[in-house]
């Protein structure tokens, strides 16, 4: 009897050790380079105790994900995916208001149901090594002349937030001619599944250009690589990539923590000073990196391409398969 005690109680101790290490656990999906994941969860794990599980996407893919466990949620957090994609799958997520919400730009708030995370900025990556600065281009729509066949790269809209963000920032600068655009110069891209990928093409020089985020091209200028930054004389785009509780979160009390975090002042000015994001924060500033004020934009109106985000991944494919 006396051993029967004891492994009842080891069971329900060993029990209670598995419940206490599920209470500090929060699991996050995100579309975020390698390098900001292992820059920023070991430094949340160390403040907090909550250890991060991490699955790593496309952010289309973790869309996908999330519904295929929707009745019964295997994620706490969304983690920086484009706004347009949590826009469009709002039904997926669970309205939280951060503690610092105050701080947090009205400009970048599109639905309660996501927050913004980061500025994200798109941009221009080119090989300053094969190419003269006078031979760079300077807009969306020179790089649809022939001269550009095979040597730029891009990910793919159909998986990338960010590259699904640039083909709306073409439709929405050029409007009825914005296919017209767009097409011609799809049929001089490579692409890749990842638009972290696309400066490290540009870089070994297996592309002369490469479209894509700000913060993934400075990764390069400031590692002395043989990488500059265009910003598109026809118009960039700057919206919030977002983060965003999931829907029936198992730990949802731990997502919120980490949410808090991302958008505390401290990690903000980190996304800012060492990885070239640009801060949702009114009290951060972009040190280092161009004003927004002097770089042109198109006026992305977030929740009319989330609107029209089916489709033009339609038109798309349909344009690729063409080309």
């Amino acid at each position: 009897m006396l051993k029967v005690g004891l492994t009842a109680g080891m069971l329900l101790a060993s029990l209670s050790v598995a419940a206490m290490a599920q209470e500090k656990t929060v699991v996050v999906y995100t579309a975020h380079k390698a390098s900001i994941v292992d820059a920023l969860v070991p430094k949340f794990e160390k403040e907090t105790g909550i250890k991060v599980d991490v699955v790593k996407a496309g952010s289309g893919d973790i869309i996908k994900r999330v519904k295929a466990e929707s009745s019964s949620a295997k994620a706490d957090v969304i983690w920086s995916i484009g706004g347009e994609q949590l826009e469009d799958n709002k039904d997926l997520l669970q309205t939280y208001s951060p503690k610092e919400d105050a701080a947090i730009l009205q400009t970048y708030k599109v639905s309660p149901e996501w927050i913004p995370y980061t500025g994200i900025l798109l941009v221009m990556a080119v090989n300053n090594k094969e190419l003269k600065p006078n031979e760079y281009p300077k807009t969306w729509a020179e790089l649809g002349d022939a001269k550009w066949k095979g040597k730029v790269s891009s990910a793919r809209p159909d998986t990338s937030g960010s590259s699904f963000q640039q083909l709306a920032t073409v439709l929405l600068a050029y409007k009825d001619k914005g296919w017209d655009v767009y097409n011609k110069t799809l049929a001089n891209m490579n692409l890749s599944d990842s638009s972290g990928a696309v400066p490290r093409y540009v870089n070994d020089g297996e592309a002369l250009v490469g479209l894509t985020l700000e913060d993934n091209a400075l990764d390069y200028v400031k590692g002395g690589g043989n990488v500059a930054i265009v910003y598109p004389e026809d118009g960039s785009s700057t919206v919030a990539d977002g983060v965003a509780l999931v829907k029936g979160a198992p730990h949802a009390d731990n997502g919120k923590v980490f949410i808090d975090w991302l958008l505390s002042k401290p990690v903000q000015e980190q996304l800012v000073s060492e990885i070239g994001r640009r801060s949702v924060r009114k009290d951060v500033t972009g040190a280092g990196l161009k004003p927004i004020s002097e770089v042109k934009l198109v006026d992305y109106d977030i929740k009319k391409v989330a609107e029209h985000r089916n489709e033009w991944i339609s038109k798309w494919k349909a344009a690729l398969q063409s080309r």
